[in-house]
């Protein structure tokens, strides 16, 4: 994995004030469809434009917004693989608990030699379902608590 995607960014101060002000610049761009040219000035008074492409924008913008806020930032790519004990991890549950998803269909998973391994997109789609699926039982047992004058 590149070292680009195993870094944390943990803001100064002053790299606060800078996310918070480039990103209140970026923010009115970050809805455009099409990529943004920067230009970039340097100390020796060179000048080069680049092109960003619109999702980059996006995605850099909230890196922005997050860092002004002093919050920790690290780049996840999606399509890497992760190891059973790191997804039960992520889940929070256990090892063998996992291994029932994973054997009962429930998350997509590729065998390396005897290791199993996890995409983290496959992770995430599994984690989006059923986050979904706890708020539709719990909106539910809200309804019906509400039918039965169960509310408080």
């Amino acid at each position: 994995m590149p070292a680009l995607f195993e870094r944390t960014i943990t803001p100064s101060d002053d790299d606060k004030r800078i996310a918070s002000e480039t990103s209140q610049i970026l923010e009115p761009l970050v809805s455009l469809s099409h990529e943004v040219q920067v230009k970039i000035v340097g100390d020796d008074a060179s000048h080069q434009v680049l092109s960003i492409p619109a999702p980059a924008l996006r995605l850099l913008n909230e890196i922005l917004v997050e860092m002004a806020k002093g919050n920790l930032v690290k780049l996840v790519p999606m399509n890497d693989l992760l190891t059973t004990q790191e997804v039960a991890d992520i889940l929070n549950v256990s090892r063998p608990f996992l291994i029932g998803l994973l054997d009962a269909g429930k998350i997509p998973y590729q065998r390396l030699r005897s290791h199993r391994r996890i995409l983290r997109k496959d992770l995430m789609a599994f984690k989006d379902k059923m986050d979904a699926d706890r708020e539709d039982a719990f909106r539910r047992l809200t309804e019906e608590a509400q039918e039965l004058n169960m509310g408080y």
